[in-house]
């Protein structure tokens, strides 16, 4: 069964569900657009030196249930990277427990297939499981700790090329909403999103990655609503890298995203 079919499987099962969970709330849509100025995941630079990329998505929460799909597209915005051209198909679950106690946890579970269009399956798709908490009443302040992993293997057994690709990562974080008072009279205050993580990687993305401390990002980001329900969001990054492994250089990128919601 192809991978397209499979997808569409598993969204109209989750549908029903949603269907029988509903009560009545509305499917939930999100348009993204975003640029970045690089292409960064857990560490790797995936275009090299400062190539850029255009990553619009497509988010359906069902109905508020928890459930949700989201397709991603990354495309560079230089010729030459065509078989880095990547559709990322990614089915999740997410509620909270605890909730109104200092224990309290937000958590979700996603399942993430990499799909390589230009390049042979065998040879370069993946999938990924990963689970990410957070505890927004744990730390003062208004400081959010939270903890993502997540497992990567190739979609298509016995690849020649992607033997040796998989294994854990762990990202350990801190966010903080910093509010600015409004500057002119009578303006409401701005929220400035702050980050910051620090990743482990344990063998993720290939035999040739040291199982250790890769890399930490710091992150900055705000967001400006331009008209109903269509929202600007500016944001930079930093990451220092510590294995060569992974990175041989400390990054700066930006993103800009335009988002809308209906």
């Amino acid at each position: 069964m192809s991978k397209v079919r499979i997808l569409l499987s598993v969204v109209i099962l989750l549908s029903l569900v949603g269907l029988v969970q509903a009560e009545e709330k509305d499917i939930g849509i999100t348009f993204d657009t975003t640029y970045v100025s690089k292409y960064m995941w857990h560490g790797f630079n995936i275009l090299g030196h400062d190539n850029s990329a255009l990553q619009p998505s497509i988010d359906i929460d069902l109905w508020g249930t928890g459930f949700g799909t989201t397709v991603w597209f990354s495309r560079a915005n230089r010729t030459g990277f065509r078989d880095l051209d990547e559709f990322d198909y990614i089915l999740y679950y997410g509620d909270s427990v605890f909730e109104d106690t200092c224990c309290a946890m937000d958590y979700t579970i996603n399942w993430l297939y990499y799909d390589f269009t230009d390049a042979p399956t065998k040879d370069s798709d993946l999938q990924e499981v990963g689970m990410q908490f957070s505890w927004p009443n744990m730390l003062p302040e208004s400081i959010v700790p939270s903890y993502y992993v997540g497992k990567l293997w190739p979609a298509k057994s016995g690849s020649a090329v992607l033997k040796d690709v998989g294994g854990w990562v762990h990202v350990v974080g801190l966010g903080y909403d910093w509010a600015i008072p409004g500057i002119l009279p009578d303006s409401s205050e701005h929220v400035v999103n702050l980050i910051a993580d620090l990743t482990y990687n344990d063998g993720y993305n290939g035999a040739g990655v040291d199982h250790d401390w890769s890399h930490a990002t710091l992150g900055a980001s705000t967001s400006f609503e331009i008209a109903e329900n269509l929202t600007f969001t500016p944001a930079l990054y930093y990451q220092m890298t510590m294995d060569d492994s992974v990175n041989n250089e400390d990054e700066v990128w930006t993103h800009l995203s335009l988002t809308y919601q209906f």
